[in-house]
């Protein structure tokens, strides 16, 4: 139940899409692929994809919601109880905590400050950023810290809760995010900025701090201005210091030593400002996706970045191919590829992606009790699987 347990199943190559499913090394590109070269998609199979949410045991869970969208077909369903207490049902409106979904809006509104000449992506962090990082680090950029190439050292001295009871503990624990990203600055660059790839939320606490410098305001305003209200995301909330979620919402609940659940809805978010901390609904986020691929946020040049990997010799920590991009992060799912992004908090596992021509698109949304080291992830699999794989009697593959 600790933050390093919760971020290694986030994080690691199993979680993104979790059984069967490995995140491929080639360098991605935003060049249109001739129709004719692309894997067949599956029809929607409504009964198969409400019994895939209706499974609230693999992970034990609370809730979920699925939304299923593109120019192969729609489809909605949902799931259990938004309130364990009254035992109200989850609806297809229900706002949830997206966590690290919340870095698609921020590489968003980093790259139309770059295509409006206030930034520039090889800037060093330390110009845009004076005082926040060592003399050490002059060589990150800004590009390093959107595709998690950056090389910042681990966290030191912030809490590691071991158990539920734990976590509850310190669930209203609150930081400056210069305070939080002093805990990243101890010691030396893990590696050269841009030769490896390793995820890490402090990058996007970074770019938000920087959004804030550019613009002159938190970045949940320029969030809000740029993204939220053109867009129409009503239910799209940057909550700043407020620890709870106002409006209809699905809760959060955590399995205790004792076997009961208990409520983790209300939780401080102020360690994952700009990386995890925004909140939404299955209809947002799939505009947001919609509005992304469409090119309607940000000029060609740019939006490509976030469909460009790094180059094949950049490694994960690991050994294995990178596989995150400016914002997003690639999946290939039975020959299909997928762009989004995963994101948890205690109480909250969420998948947005989509295929790059938009025939496809999905937001999950759900509620597991538990982390097992990538079991939490279940879901997730058996969504991505019923969407992609166009042999129903076959079993899942990868590429």
């Amino acid at each position: 139940m600790s933050r390093r347990a919760f971020a290694r199943t986030a994080l690691s190559g199993t979680a993104a899409l979790a059984v069967g499913v490995a995140l491929p090394a080639p360098r991605a590109t935003a060049s249109p692929v001739p129709l004719a070269s692309l894997p067949p998609l599956p029809p929607l199979d409504p009964g198969a994809l409400q019994a895939a949410i209706d499974d609230l045991e693999h992970p034990p869970s609370t809730a979920a919601q699925l939304r299923v969208g593109g120019t192969a077909g729609h489809w909605r369903g949902t799931s259990g109880v938004a309130d364990i207490r009254t035992q109200r049902p989850v609806t297809a409106h229900e706002k949830f905590r997206v966590g690290s979904i919340t870095k698609i809006f921020v590489a968003t509104v980093v790259l139309q400050l770059v295509a409006e000449g206030r930034i520039a992506l090889d800037a060093p962090v330390r110009r845009v950023l004076p005082g926040l990082l060592p003399d050490r680090f002059s060589a990150v950029t800004v590009a390093h810290l959107l595709n998690h190439t950056s090389g910042l050292p681990d966290h030191v001295g912030i809490p590691e809760p071991e158990t539920a009871e734990e976590v509850f503990r310190h669930r209203f624990d609150h930081w400056t995010p210069r305070e939080w990203v002093a805990t990243a600055t101890n010691g030396p660059l893990k590696f050269a900025p841009g030769t490896r790839q390793e995820y890490r939320g402090i990058n996007y606490v970074l770019a938000a701090l920087i959004i804030d410098s550019v613009t002159g305001r938190p970045y949940g305003e320029a969030v809000a201005a740029r993204l939220l209200r053109p867009l129409g995301l009503a239910h799209t909330v940057v909550p700043g210091d407020d620890p709870r979620i106002h409006g209809r919402h699905v809760h959060g609940y955590l399995a205790m030593a004792d076997g009961g659940l208990r409520d983790i809805t209300v939780y401080d978010q102020s360690s994952v400002r700009g990386e995890g901390d925004m909140i939404s609904t299955t209809r947002d986020l799939d505009r947001m996706l919609t509005a992304l691929f469409s090119g309607e946020l940000l000029p060609p040049g740019l939006l490509r970045l976030m469909f460009t990997l790094p180059p094949n010799d950049v490694r994960m920590l690991d050994g294995s191919p990178a596989r995150y991009s400016t914002g997003l992060q690639r999946a290939v799912v039975n020959g299909v590829t997928l762009w989004g992004k995963t994101g948890e908090k205690y109480g909250y596992k969420n998948a947005a992606f989509s295929t790059r021509d938009q025939r496809r698109r999905f937001v999950l949304a759900y509620h597991p009790t538990t982390a097992r080291d990538g079991a939490e992830s279940q879901m997730i699999a058996r969504i991505s699987d019923l969407l992609t794989r166009d042999n129903p009697g076959a079993g899942g593959s990868a590429v």
